[in-house]
């Protein structure tokens, strides 16, 4: 296959038109915008959600719970996934990112202590479960918190 050979998905692609350009065009004078009111306007419409003054379905529907909008959620790693180090090494976000353990880190990262480990690492992270504490140090390494 070469680039000339590329073309569009059947129906994918309909063909653009025009609109507004004279009778003869066939979508000329209102556009296929109808006569007058809120639609035919520019800018006009209404803002989603809106249902014509009816109490609109977001606030018909009862709330539950407390959701944090200032909260700094952390990627979760778990012990396993550290047996990518080689022995010895020390462990950091830019070293999960690097490996591809992680594809994000905004606000730090956990390890969690699912799985086994088996090397001896200095492990850096924003926070670590209690399990996870227990299986670093028991393989000889340690832990900090950053």
């Amino acid at each position: 296959m070469n680039l000339h050979e590329l073309s569009p998905a059947p129906g994918s692609n309909p063909k653009a038109y025009r609109k507004g350009r004279g009778h003869g065009s066939g979508n000329g004078k209102t556009a296929g915008r109808g006569q007058k009111g809120q639609w035919a306007r520019s800018g006009g419409g209404v803002r989603v959600g809106f249902e014509g003054g009816q109490m609109p379905l977001t606030r018909r529907i009862p709330k539950r719970g407390f959701h944090n909008i200032f909260a700094k959620p952390l990627e979760a790693i778990n012990v396993s996934a550290l047996e990518k180090f080689e022995d010895g090494a020390t462990v950091n976000v830019c070293d999960l990112l690097e490996k591809g353990i992680l594809s994000k880190c905004e606000y730090g990262y956990k390890v969690l202590g699912n799985g086994t480990l088996t090397k001896k690492l200095t492990v850096r992270a924003s926070a670590f479960s209690a399990s996870a504490k227990e299986k670093i140090v028991a393989a000889g390494g340690k832990y900090e918190v950053v």
